[in-house]
């Protein structure tokens, strides 16, 4: 258990730094995921191929695959356009209702009763989130991005544990992300009609910044993620994923010296935030102590 949450706290200080990277990469937020997927599906099939680690699935499990692929793919484009319509603070604000949204779906997928206290704590973000969307109107665009985001994230890491019960994690993350692949490609053409993008072919700076955020972000943050999700609950995985602003934010505000622009009520909703991660921490480790 020790080792799972080593693990996870790992994914999700590189998940905090993909922040960082959506401002430094240029390109639409739509081909940057696109880029990102294709980087990543090409390591992963090679890597793995190499080490013997892609078992074969049959046509129904891809499709399955291929599914929750596309969650993670639309997941990460409207992550993406929070950071490009607002910044990054916000948009990782925003990640947080995870939270809730999974304290809701987790029991409709795996049939079982409502975890309140899990939640109560889903809704104290969410009302960090209220106030920050209350007080700072002209982050409407991306907080509405960043919500969309949380909601999708909060799905595929749900559908994700119970096809991790009968796939090992390489072969899982190979599949997702070729799927995700698949699917944004064929979907991109429409989202290109609200959201054009600039330019197709990334540049020199864009280029080595997806291959940081492919190798790093990406394929090892995500076997880390789902090694954890063997030991962790999904709401426990999603939760931790709210220290994720913390991390993210910290590098802005080195970086970009975002907190310039950042007023009270940022900071109270993020303190709300943190108060739920805090809150589920202590009752983990109860529990934990209990057994």
């Amino acid at each position: 258990m020790r080792k799972a949450f080593l693990q996870l706290h790992i994914a999700v200080f590189l998940a905090g730094f993909t922040g960082v990277l959506g401002r430094l990469i240029e390109l639409q937020e739509g081909l940057l995921v696109w880029y990102r997927l294709l980087f990543s599906a090409i390591t992963m099939w090679v890597l793995f191929s190499i080490t013997k680690s892609l078992k074969a699935l049959p046509f129904k499990d891809v499709l399955k695959v291929t599914g929750v692929g596309c969650i993670a793919a639309f997941h990460w484009v409207t992550f993406y356009g929070a950071i490009k319509y607002s910044n990054i603070s916000v948009s990782l604000v925003c990640f947080s209702a995870i939270g809730f949204f999974t304290a809701l779906f987790e029991p409709i997928v795996f049939r079982k009763k409502i975890v309140w206290i899990e939640l109560m704590l889903g809704v104290l973000v969410m009302v960090g989130i209220f106030i920050i969307f209350h007080f700072d109107p002209q982050f409407k665009k991306g907080i509405i991005f960043g919500i969309i985001s949380a909601m999708l994230g909060a799905i595929f890491p749900v559908f994700n544990r119970q096809l991790m019960q009968r796939m090992n994690a390489p072969t899982l993350m190979t599949w997702e992300l070729s799927g995700g692949l698949i699917s944004l490609t064929l979907l991109l053409p429409f989202y290109f009609q609200g959201f054009p993008p600039a330019y197709w072919i990334p540049t020199l700076s864009d280029f080595l910044w997806l291959l940081v955020l492919s190798w790093l972000c990406s394929v090892w943050a995500f076997q880390l993620s789902a090694n954890a999700l063997k030991k962790i609950s999904a709401f426990t995985v999603n939760l931790t994923y709210n220290l994720e602003p913390v991390y993210g934010i910290i590098l802005a505000f080195i970086m970009y010296n975002e907190n310039k622009y950042l007023g009270i009520s940022f900071y109270l909703g993020l303190s709300l935030i943190i108060l739920a991660v805090l809150l589920q921490s202590w009752r983990i480790y109860r529990q934990r102590k209990r057994y």
